[in-house]
């Protein structure tokens, strides 16, 4: 006759994987707030294919460079982070080699889990091209943009957590 009731160690079992399922979802929520990963990346040499790889001496785009090699640059525009998720440095679209890349400089901004980097049409990635995982959370980074797309057309670059569709930080990179 069963009254209704599981017998303790059943409860036990199922609190446990319960816990252990609720602790790993809370880890791979909450601990990429506390990793911060630092890259600074050359800046893409006019003249070069991006087949080539080949890149400048790490400087950021003011210093002087010989004209043949300096890459064609838009201005930048001021990283702007969101409530709960501060964000500083400038963002850029680079034209090198034949390629155009996003080109963050002195960028810092939150961790967080599933980050990626998008051009996008609208703040709300609406319409918008994946570059790829956030490389780092601080220092100097390239985006290339895919063959075929006009970046011209993205009026934005930003930080996107795909598994909760928030928005991190943006940079308007084309007025």
């Amino acid at each position: 006759m069963y009254t209704g009731s599981m017998n303790t160690p059943l409860k036990w079992a199922l609190g446990a994987v319960v816990l252990v399922a609720v602790g790993a979802f809370a880890y791979w929520t909450i601990s990429p707030f506390f990793i911060s990963v630092k890259v600074d990346e050359a800046l893409p040499v006019a003249g070069t294919s991006s087949d080539e790889g080949q890149m400048a001496p790490e400087a950021p785009m003011d210093e002087a460079m010989p004209a043949a090699q300096a890459p064609a640059a838009t201005a930048a525009a001021s990283v702007v982070g969101t409530t709960g998720h501060p964000a500083s440095g400038t963002a850029r679209l680079v034209e090198a080699g034949g390629a155009t890349y996003v080109r963050y400089e002195n960028f810092k901004t939150l961790n967080g889990p599933d980050l990626y980097v998008y051009l996008a049409k609208d703040m709300e990635a609406g319409e918008f091209v994946s570059l790829g995982r956030l490389k780092a959370t601080e220092g100097n980074i390239n985006y290339e943009v895919p063959a075929g797309v006009d970046a011209k057309e993205y009026p934005y670059v930003l930080v996107w957590c795909k598994a909760f569709g928030v928005l991190f930080n943006s940079a308007r990179i084309n007025p």
